[in-house]
């Protein structure tokens, strides 16, 4: 079979880690020969806030399916009663497997599909926690997540500084930068709070950054993409690993806080930046791209495509998810103002 791999995107308006992995799956496919494409209900639509070219793109609320191709959706867009395409072979790619039932609860059986879907996720962990939610399905495959260690990479000099990005956590933000100003430890030193920049631009900031503090979402991590942009970025790192984050924190160049403890984590911090080069920047950083790179990602994503062609399915007429409409669409709309307000209010 040679089908089409089609990935239902959301139209992500701000800049969020998940739309530019499945972004980078479809390009990443398609330098590989696949036949993939990005799926955007309106015509013409790219992303402003990362390189978005060379992605290949489908448009409409509704497009036709034939029986060798794979339709890709996310996790947060499965909803009870609603099957994207009836009969169709499918995939769920589950980027944060805490927000797995946040759309579909618990109780009946996941996700409702017809016929049963396949699981991709990013991270060790992901992969253990939802082989146990859905041992009905097929074993979750794991495709690593790929960090461009060319635009992510340190620069001549690296200035005393400590940065951080609020968004998911804007009250603990400002806790955090209260303490690092108010400590004497901090003289000197540069506070740098990560908002609202561009993909490019936060490659800029950490390639001259001593330390990344990673405060991530409050709900977990289905990996940490900014935790390992910065390691390839030859950051010391410190912060909340939050599940899927877990395995980030094995790195030489990384150190674990316990979730909340802000004060221990500017501690860590202060500790860290004034810590005299040893090689352990670079150590981190080799670490970080012998396992996260472009081939890693691309071998794991044609071994899955391969699995999931292997998939039950037929054509079908697939239906976007965002114009499923009733109390749903009010859904989408509210978690992306939610988000756009948080990056606002930090």
């Amino acid at each position: 079979m040679n089908g089409r791999v089609i990935y239902a995107d959301f139209e992500y308006p701000i800049p969020l880690g998940g739309a530019r992995i499945l972004s980078a799956h479809v390009k990443l496919l398609a330098e590989a020969g696949v036949d993939a494409y990005r799926w955007s209900p309106t015509p013409g639509f790219r992303y402003a806030w990362f390189d978005d070219t060379g992605v290949p793109t489908l448009s409409g609320m509704e497009i036709d399916l034939t029986a060798d191709d794979v339709l890709v959706v996310p996790e947060i867009s499965v909803l009870p009663g609603h099957d994207p395409a009836p009969g169709a072979r499918k995939v769920v790619f589950n980027q944060g497997h805490f927000l797995t039932f946040l759309t579909s609860g618990a109780v009946d059986r996941y996700p409702g599909f017809t016929p049963d879907p396949g699981i991709w996720t990013i991270s060790r962990e992901s992969v253990e926690v939802l082989s146990r939610a859905h041992p009905y399905l097929p074993t979750p495959l794991l495709i690593p997540n790929p960090i461009d260690g060319e635009l992510f990479r340190p620069a001549e000099r690296r200035v005393a500084s400590i940065a951080w990005m609020p968004r998911n956590r804007p009250a603990e933000s400002l806790l955090l930068e209260r303490l690092l100003r108010g400590d004497p430890r901090c003289e000197g030193v540069e506070l740098r709070p990560i908002r609202g920049l561009s993909h490019e631009e936060v490659a800029e900031v950490l390639a001259d950054t001593s330390v990344f503090v990673a405060l991530g979402s409050p709900e977990g991590e289905g990996f940490g993409l900014p935790v390992a942009e910065a390691l390839a970025s030859g950051c010391l790192v410190t912060g909340y690993p939050l599940g899927g984050g877990e395995e980030l924190f094995e790195a030489p160049s990384a150190w674990r806080v316990p979730d909340l403890r802000t004060g221990l984590l500017a501690d860590r911090a202060l500790e860290l930046v004034r810590r005299p080069e040893d090689g352990v920047r670079a150590e981190g950083r080799q670490w970080l791209l012998e396992r996260y790179h472009r081939k890693t990602t691309t071998d794991a994503l044609l071994e899955a495509v391969d699995a999931a062609r292997t998939l039950p399915g037929g054509p079908a007429r697939a239906t976007h998810f965002l114009a499923w409409s009733g109390e749903y669409r009010p859904f989408f709309v509210s978690q992306v103002a939610a988000m756009e307000a948080a990056q606002g209010a930090s």
